[in-house]
């Protein structure tokens, strides 16, 4: 049996990761549950699983939670970074769900990976402020990475079979480049002048796919499909030109491989992330699944074309600050998630979202070669200067 710690548990990747949970019984546990500050739901799954640590993040929510379990035993409770850094270092489990949203997943996973625990990495800031860091550190510590994104997982999946070097499938010269599917999000076809006046509700109704809220609107602006080329590089050792994104309305091909020969593999399937996640559990065993098959006939057509860099800049500030690389991709990360966050409550504009990258980009001063220190420090930085420029006296 393998046991898990969860780290996001209450999350849209942890809730299913639980749900997988469920329908196999026999070969899989929970040990570790970690959330912010839902209490109401990490209580349920606290009685549910019954895990050994529980954290959550929260000191307020912390102190309810300690009350409402009070007539559980056996379960020791955690709060606060270092407790969050106690449940990462723990040996009551094997692989470390990786789900939290934001850089706070990034020193969990290193403490982890540490502890050479194997990793399901759903957290897309711990590669793309860190992957210079995460890396060579799983190599150095023989740890896998398995990755959870359905475009990464496609990937992974179309590299089987291939002899490669390190946790993942790194420093292929097989590789010719990666097709990086994305949907388009709620607004493709849509133009800036149209977006402005878009709503949070409008953003949040994303065509395929179940995600969280910032997942959906970072699909709305495709800052999403940014960060995924940015985590691409680290995974698959690639460079920037290597990574094309592709414009896929269906998201039925989830990502695909274009080798030296010519030939192109890729994965495809229905739109359920529940797939993604099983993979990266079992892997290299698949499991029998009971979502609705992929039936062809009924797709009919699938559908490819170039991204819109013109209304959607903010994949073309994200392909910037790949290229650049230091300390840009952390600048890129933090100035979307403080800009998502007063978007959602609903104090800037959906087109606000890729100015406030712009001006965090352009006035950054690069360190090409950042210690993980420095990565925090600049998140910091960036969100002082967004304060400064568009606090709420400043629109």
């Amino acid at each position: 049996m393998k046991s898990l710690g969860i780290f996001g548990s209450t999350g849209s990747i942890g809730t299913q990761t639980l749900e997988i949970v469920r329908n196999y019984p026999e070969d899989l546990s929970v040990s570790v549950l970690v959330a912010g500050t839902n209490v109401t739901l990490i209580e349920r799954q606290i009685r549910e699983f019954r895990p050994k640590l529980v954290c959550l993040f929260d000191e307020k929510a912390f102190a309810d939670l300690k009350e409402r379990i009070s007539d559980l035993s056996g379960i020791t409770l955690y709060s606060g970074m270092e407790g969050l850094l106690a449940c990462a270092e723990s040996d009551c489990y094997d692989l470390m769900v990786a789900a939290m949203v934001g850089m706070i997943g990034i020193l969990p996973t290193v403490h982890a990976i540490r502890s050479g625990k194997d990793i399901a990495l759903a957290n897309k800031e711990t590669l793309v402020t860190a992957g210079q860091f995460i890396m060579p550190m799983a190599e150095e510590y023989h740890v896998n990475i398995y990755p959870v994104d359905s475009e990464h997982s496609a990937i992974f999946q179309s590299l089987q079979g291939l002899t490669y070097d390190g946790p993942v499938s790194r420093g292929h010269d097989q590789i010719r480049r990666i097709l990086l599917t994305a949907s388009g999000g709620p607004f493709r076809g849509k133009t800036l002048s149209e977006m402005e006046n878009f709503t949070v509700e409008d953003a949040l109704r994303h065509p395929n796919w179940s995600m969280g809220q910032k997942v959906t609107i970072d699909s709305a602006t495709m800052v999403n499909k940014g960060l995924e080329m940015m985590e691409a590089k680290w995974l698959f050792g690639l460079k920037p030109e290597q990574i094309r994104v592709v414009i896929h309305p269906e998201s039925i091909l989830h990502s695909a491989v274009e080798f030296i020969d010519g030939a192109v593999v890729g994965q495809m399937g229905i739109p359920d992330m529940k797939l993604p996640i099983q993979y990266a559990l079992f892997y290299p065993e698949r499991k029998p699944m009971d979502t609705k098959p992929l039936d062809l006939f009924e797709v009919g057509a699938l559908h490819f074309s170039e991204p819109d860099r013109v209304n959607f800049p903010a994949l073309a500030l994200a392909e910037q600050a790949m290229v650049t690389g230091g300390t840009m991709p952390t600048v890129f990360n933090a100035a979307n998630e403080y800009a998502v966050s007063e978007f959602l409550k609903k104090r800037i504009g959906f087109t606000r979202i890729a100015e406030m990258i712009s001006a965090s980009m352009e006035q950054h001063k690069l360190i090409e070669k950042p210690a993980l220190e420095t990565i925090f420090d600049t998140e910091r930085e960036t969100y002082e200067f967004l304060r400064a420029q568009y606090g709420r006296n400043n629109g």
